[in-house]
């Protein structure tokens, strides 16, 4: 499968810059992009980021996930402590940042 021009990916590791993170997000979004966020490793401390939660509403629920091993190894509760705006199916593995990778034409570390 072609990667989708229409598509960016976020991939997130560093606990840091949630406002530039968010800003690219919305940015995409109003550029008519589909915006696949993934959070990982120190990035997962973001979750309890006040600004967090806008992320969550302003991405579909499909496209914005948290590696569960990560939040497991940073001492959350994967069960019942999920952040606000997120469900229990949005605690994935790395195979969704595999995916984020085969479907997105565009692609940001931060």
């Amino acid at each position: 499968m072609a990667a989708d021009p229409n598509k960016l990916g976020i991939f997130v590791t560093s606990p840091q810059h949630m406002s530039h993170i968010l800003g690219i997000a919305k940015a995409a979004v109003r550029a008519g992009k589909t915006v696949k966020i993934f959070f990982t490793f120190k990035a997962i401390h973001l979750t309890k980021n006040p600004l967090f939660y806008e992320l969550t509403q302003l991405c579909a629920a499909e496209d914005i996930a948290i590696c569960a091993d990560s939040y497991i190894c940073e001492g959350f509760d994967n069960v019942n402590d999920i952040p606000r705006g997120m469900t229990e199916k949005q605690m994935r593995t790395q195979a969704f940042h595999g995916a984020i990778l085969d479907e997105c034409a565009k692609y940001i570390v931060m």
